[in-house]
């Protein structure tokens, strides 16, 4: 584990089994590149986040990737989460690129080249795949939550991510069954997802409070944009935790307090909501 500029950086125990096994099998020098190709792959994260504002406390490499832990502080938009996440592959593309263009000048190692450029399209597609915590699962996370409520986005993202590990480590396990060699890379691959995605199921209520607590940003956005507020119409007997899960991230609310004669009694901002609940 080392600092570099205030961000941890660390190696994921999965990464260090297979640098154990790639020692093993001598198989060091691709084992580097793969470093390598990751480290970019996450710096490309990291500068995006800091470009869009917001903190990178620390950075853990896998081999297909990594996971950054960031600080936004309420400034994280929608479309800034999915420039984030978008970063990491583009670094692959450019690799990808520069590889190519090695190939057509007749420089460097052919079958490095070759190698090379296959790793970097495998980590690139494989980030891309709609399952958080990767990449893709970002990107449609974020890209949902611009129409659905936030609280929901969390939900059913890390339910449908829970069951895709749960398929990965099912499709993994699959030859066992007909007497077939165990899909050992697989294996891994799904208990890092399923550990991963449940560990971010249970923090969901953290998060959720956080993204409540960060609500002033939006605030303030909506007045610097004098933007159209979105209105939320609620019994006056629906309980508070109901129409707050009801709030969309890139929108500000005023919520229409509705009584049983479908008459409207107040319309209230979701400031007064928000401190209502943490008052409680």
């Amino acid at each position: 584990m080392i600092r570099i500029f205030g961000i941890e950086l660390s190696l994921h125990p999965l990464f260090v089994l297979i640098l154990l096994f790639s020692v093993l099998t001598g198989q060091f020098l691709e084992l580097l590149t793969l470093f390598t190709i990751v480290l970019i792959h996450e710096l490309g994260h990291v500068c995006a986040a800091l470009l869009a504002g917001v903190t990178v406390r620390s950075v853990q490499l896998l081999p297909f990737g990594g996971v950054a832990v960031i600080e936004d502080h309420g400034r994280l938009t929608a479309s800034r989460e999915i420039g984030i996440a978008l970063a990491g592959p583009l670094q692959n593309g450019i690799m990808i690129l520069l590889a190519v263009m090695l190939q057509q000048a007749g420089a460097g190692s052919t079958a490095f080249l070759a190698y090379f450029i296959q790793a970097n399209a495998i980590i690139a597609l494989f980030n891309l795949l709609p399952v958080l915590p990767l990449d893709g699962g970002k990107v449609l996370q974020a890209a949902l939550s611009m129409f659905l409520p936030y609280y929901y986005t969390l939900l059913w993202g890390g339910r449908i991510s829970i069951g895709a590990s749960v398929l990965v480590i099912g499709y993994a396990l699959l030859p066992l069954g007909t007497g077939g060699g165990l899909r050992l890379n697989l294996l891994m691959i799904g208990a890092f997802l399923l550990y991963s995605n449940r560990t971010d199921h249970r923090n969901l209520p953290y998060r959720f409070m956080a993204f409540l607590m960060n609500r002033e940003a939006m605030y303030a956005r909506h007045l610097r944009s004098n933007s159209e507020a979105r209105p939320i119409v609620a019994d006056s007997a629906k309980p508070l935790d109901d129409i707050l899960r009801l709030f969309k991230r890139n929108q500000y609310h005023f919520i229409y307090v509705m009584k049983d004669d479908r008459n409207i009694v107040a319309v209230v901002p979701e400031q007064r909501l928000i401190s209502t609940y943490f008052g409680k």
